[in-house]
């Protein structure tokens, strides 16, 4: 996932960001609340972790005007327990989840894989495309329930693979997707991943396919390889 969050808090910034990047995720940490709507206008995002209490301007009128803008990534807000008051005008306004401090980090990854699932129509964290299974909680792939031992970002890589099988990924938003903001990076530096995971999956009924200029699509195929 690409996510945009935004909490003012150092100390915690700093341990979702670590966590959420560890996991293979991107992430765009925001402190100040005047720089919420231009960081959100200026790339796409899949969701936002978004903490009410901010500098400068609060998380309840900048989930209103995200909305009136026409962003359409769920949000899950951050908030300590005394701010929850009224849920349901967050929930009105346009937040989708909310997260209660303090609170475990593996809960805030779990909440946003799942706003993730709801806004793709996905109810399951298990998905399949021939023999090749993903289990998008357990961060672990197989093929014909044979473990298929992956790096961080070739799951990652696979899993928006197969999110859109069948669909052409444009390189750009694989290369947006994988890799964090502060990261140089290179087509070849894809291509690569790429290299490796279609060697992975040589057991696989389904192929990685190349479209040439565009980007790549994953296929099930008629046999293995």
């Amino acid at each position: 996932m690409r996510i945009l969050l935004v909490e003012d808090n150092e100390d915690l910034g700093e341990a979702i960001e670590k966590r959420l990047r560890s996991a293979g995720h991107s992430v765009e940490w925001v402190r100040d609340g005047n720089d919420v709507l231009p960081a959100a206008e200026a790339e796409p995002y899949d969701a936002v972790a978004l903490d009410l209490m901010l500098p400068n301007r609060d998380g309840i009128s900048l989930i209103a005007e995200l909305r009136r803008h026409k962003f359409n990534a769920p949000i899950l807000v951050i908030t300590a327990r005394s701010e929850i008051d009224d849920k349901v005008s967050l929930l009105d306004l346009g937040a989708d989840d909310y997260l209660v401090k303090p609170f475990d980090l593996r809960e805030l990854e779990a909440r946003l894989r799942a706003l993730l699932r709801r806004t793709g129509g996905q109810a399951s964290s298990t998905v399949m495309v021939g023999n090749l299974e993903l289990d998008l909680a357990g961060l672990n792939a197989s093929i014909a329930g044979k473990a298929l031992e992956l790096g961080r970002r070739e799951f990652r890589l696979l899993e928006i693979l197969v999110a859109h099988a069948g669909k052409v990924v444009a390189k750009e938003r694989l290369m947006n997707q994988l890799f964090n903001f502060d990261e140089n990076v290179s087509v070849n530096a894809l291509e690569l991943h790429i290299s490796r995971l279609r060697k992975k999956l040589e057991a696989a009924n389904v192929e990685i396919g190349t479209v040439r200029g565009v980007g790549y699509v994953v296929r099930v195929s008629e046999q293995p390889g």
